[in-house]
């Protein structure tokens, strides 16, 4: 049986402050990550004749772009910077690696991923977006449904 208290000090709440209409958006984090290495991405992108080297060092160039990506950040510079390195390093990859380096990443990793996919699409160069498709596949593949709903419903814009 319940016992009849006589404590109000749940009712001194303001249920006002709760409103829709006073809700205010996040503003992210404002010192989120500045963005990938250059120097460092650019080091590991360079061709060098043996093949299973060049999988390895492409498959650390990614983690190092995605690792590093300034979702957060309110510069749109190092946010257009960190899109082109990450795209350069998507399209570097031969479409026979792509299955191996998304089984390496980590789920986090693969969502951002999926949101440097869903970026290239909207600015396509040549030969991109049949390159991009087949990164979708085998991102879909390891992260379904979940992966794509999480993308877009998330403020943190690549």
């Amino acid at each position: 049986m319940a016992k009849n208290t006589s404590s109000s000090a749940f009712r001194k709440i303001d249920v006002d402050q709760y409103s829709e209409d006073n809700f205010k958006e996040d503003d992210g984090d404002q010192g989120g990550p500045a963005g990938p290495d250059e120097n460092e991405v650019n080091s590991l992108l360079q061709k060098y004749p043996f093949l299973h080297y060049n999988t390895r060092k492409y498959m650390e160039a990614l983690k190092s772009v995605l690792s590093n990506a300034p979702l957060g950040s309110k510069n749109q510079q190092v946010k257009e910077n960190a899109v082109n390195l990450t795209l350069r390093v998507l399209l570097a990859v031969k479409p026979s690696q792509i299955e191996e380096a998304v089984n390496s990443l980590s789920p986090d990793l693969i969502d951002i991923l999926m949101k440097y996919i869903y970026r290239g699409f909207e600015y396509p160069s040549e030969g991109s977006s049949g390159h991009l498709l087949i990164w979708h596949e085998k991102v879909y593949n390891i992260g379904g449904v979940g992966c794509i709903v999480r993308v877009l419903s998330d403020t943190r814009r690549a």
